[in-house]
């Protein structure tokens, strides 16, 4: 330890678990950290902030600027994805005390004779240590500090901030502090933050009774691209085991022709690196990804880290599955539930190393096919410290692949998956209903520590979801937390074609399960039957592609309402006119009115100015003044408003007249 460094550096922001864990961004963040940054006495302090890219060896450097109370701020632009590494640098800056104190001194009239000598001794030393291009400047500047003539001039190139940029530079961090720890940030690709997820069934889209294929997959991919999504989520589509196969309804026993369940992978005609022969072809699916990268969709897969009675694992790998006394398997268990068509993995097997390298070998399988999203099944019913690895490996073989934690689980232990490197996670918003309960969950992903390394996606549904709020509330339920799910997270999804045709009906009261559940039987739908709302999904997928705050999820502003049905936010912007006002009926049975209040410094208004007032999503425009307005929302027609405030309107002198 060097006794003579003065600088204390403390409460860096952001670090994840004391720096264990990386913070995440996506490429084009601006990287913001604060640290507090200060010394003993009254001298004058630098902080720096350094960064590099993981296999740079040189350190980047970024003057960090004091805000208050020894608070510094500095910040960088994140380029490709990858990984980045920041620390901060900090030291008493001997030549800046010099300039404030050499200040104050002669505009009190004092004699500063003396102080420019010092400051004349300080450049000289720096002169001795400057490279080619700064060492004559600093020694011209000795000479005039040293020159009697003209004490004025002399004072005033003294307190030249660019001799102290110069100083810094060469010679004033000799006695600096620098951060004890290295601290990391993990840089997502932009869909990370920004997607919109469809998730369907490829066997149900067949005709006249036939299973559906992959082909048919990409037939549909028009209608997909018409809707707006970006990704198109595909459930498990690998053989399905025939042993304990369940029928239709989660009944106990399959009846001849029942398809069972996609997440039962393996059979005879292979598992996790194999496509269901009644799907297609491995190269049907590699056709499917490329046709649809032509219409800027991306296929997400399922990624289940489980098998059937029947997975070739169990013949080849019985070390890496728990047998019973009487010498059978053991199936999945949720007592009382009981899952017999799907054997979990035992990951205390003393094999767990080549067990590994079996599963990372079936997600670098998927990925040489090109897939780069994967929606992981109950991650959180599989060791930390595999996840960690995987995703490692995952990153290494390329940046730019994303993981969607499929973990409706315990806070915590999301959290923890999100920390060991998932891009994306499943999370409560299903079952926030009301203002109150919306709002809180809202600030706690947005705000503190969590919106550091959690990115939400939003599902209304899912083929495990159907709430209660979706049972009971009916279309105009499934408008409402639509525009919940498209507004308040940048990332959001749905499970169709049930959800665009409101389809709302449970297995029995109380439960959350579909009737008729697709996870176990085929279904064919009319995608565009009576009282589907293709056409608010349409408005919605265009106004968020359209629109930069929508986004992100982390710039949210609840905003008064004095209806406690009618939930008001803003969703702010690099620029204030891009902001947007999103207002909500939660109540899907009644009509509602409330007054809101507009934040119009948020927008550039003025005191007195006029604005005009746009819904995106039903097209009304109108004038208005004042910070106040009255917002009618009809469940049945149009449960909730988008505005965009417009401040400039055309006036004579913008026409030009022709005689």
């Amino acid at each position: 330890m060097e006794g003579r460094a003065r600088i204390a550096i403390e409460a860096v922001h952001p670090q994840i678990d004391c720096g264990r864990f990386a913070v995440q961004r996506v490429a084009g963040d601006e990287m913001v950290v604060q640290a507090d940054v200060f010394s003993d006495g009254h001298d004058e302090v630098v902080a720096l902030l350094l960064y590099r890219r993981t296999g740079e060896e040189k350190w980047q450097e970024s003057e960090m600027r004091r805000l208050d109370n020894d608070r510094w701020e500095g910040s960088f632009v994140l380029g490709e994805p990858g990984f980045y590494h920041y620390t901060l640098m900090g030291w008493v800056d001997h030549f800046r005390t010099w300039q404030r104190d050499l200040q104050k001194r002669f505009e009190a009239g004092q004699d500063v004779a003396v102080d420019l000598q010092i400051g004349a001794k300080i450049l000289e030393q720096a002169a001795v240590e400057a490279n080619d291009a700064d060492a004559p400047r600093l020694r011209e500047a000795v000479a005039a500090l040293s020159a009697e003539t003209d004490q004025e001039g002399a004072v005033a190139l003294g307190l030249d901030p660019r001799l102290s940029a110069m100083v810094s530079t060469c010679c004033a961090r000799g006695l600096a502090t620098r951060y004890h720890k290295e601290l990391v940030v993990r840089v997502d690709r932009k869909k990370a933050l920004f997607s919109s997820w469809y998730e369907l069934f490829p066997r149900s889209l067949g005709e006249g009774g036939r299973h559906g294929t992959l082909r048919d997959c990409i037939a549909l991919l028009p209608d997909i691209a018409e809707l707006g999504f970006d990704v198109l989520y595909l459930p498990p589509i690998h053989p399905i085991g025939s042993s304990k196969r369940k029928g239709k309804a989660n009944a106990v026993e399959a009846q001849p022709g029942d398809p069972g369940s996609p997440w039962a992978i393996g059979s005879g005609e292979g598992g996790h690196k194999a496509v269901h022969p009644e799907l297609g072809t491995l190269d049907d699916f590699r056709d499917l990804v490329r046709e649809a990268g032509t219409k800027g969709i991306e296929i997400a897969l399922d990624l289940a880290f489980q098998c059937s009675p029947d997975h070739p694992y169990l013949k080849e790998h019985p070390e890496w599955f728990k047998w019973r006394p009487d010498g059978t398997v053991q199936y999945a268990e949720n007592p009382p539930k009981k899952y017999q068509d799907i054997v979990p993995i035992n990951f205390e097997t003393q094999r767990w190393e080549e067990l590994w390298e079996e599963l990372k070998s079936i997600v670098f399988f998927w990925m040489d096919q090109g897939v780069r999203i994967f929606r992981v099944d109950n991650p959180h019913t599989k060791p930390f410290p595999m996840w960690e690895w995987l995703i490692d490996k995952a990153k290494e073989k390329s940046q730019d692949v994303i993981l969607l934690a499929e973990a409706f689980t315990r806070p915590k232990i999301m959290a923890r998956l999100a920390k060991l490197g998932f891009t994306q996670s499943y999370s409560y918003f299903s079952w926030r209903n009301s203002k109150g309960e919306l709002m809180e969950y809202l600030t706690e992903l947005t705000r503190g520590d969590t919106s550091e390394f959690m990115r939400p996606n939003f599902w209304p549904n899912t083929p495990d979801i159907l709430t209660e709020y979706l049972q009971y509330g009916g279309r105009p339920a499934f408008m409402i937390r639509l525009v919940l799910a498209a507004t308040l997270s940048s990332n959001y999804g749905i499970y169709g074609p049930v959800y665009e045709l409101c389809v709302g009906k449970a297995e029995k009261p109380g439960s959350e399960e579909y009737r008729d559940a697709e996870k176990y039987e085929i279904r064919r739908w009319d995608r565009k039957g009576a009282g589907n709302i293709r056409e608010l999904i349409v408005a919605l997928n265009r106004i968020r592609r359209d629109h930069d705050a929508l986004q992100q999820t982390n710039n949210i502003t609840f905003l008064p309402s004095d209806d406690d049905s009618v939930i008001f936010y803003a969703k702010t912007a690099k620029q204030k006119k891009g902001a947007l006002l999103v207002a909500v009926n939660l109540d899907p049975f009644r009509v509602r009115t409330a007054r809101l209040t507009l934040p119009l410094a948020l927008f550039g208004v003025l005191p007195g100015q006029s604005y005009l007032l746009h819904d995106l999503i039903g097209g009304d425009h109108s004038i208005w003044q004042g910070e106040t307005t009255t917002v009618r929302l009809d469940p049945q027609v149009n449960p909730a408003c988008i505005y965009r405030i417009s401040t400039w309107q055309r006036r004579e002198s913008d026409f030009d007249y022709y005689f």
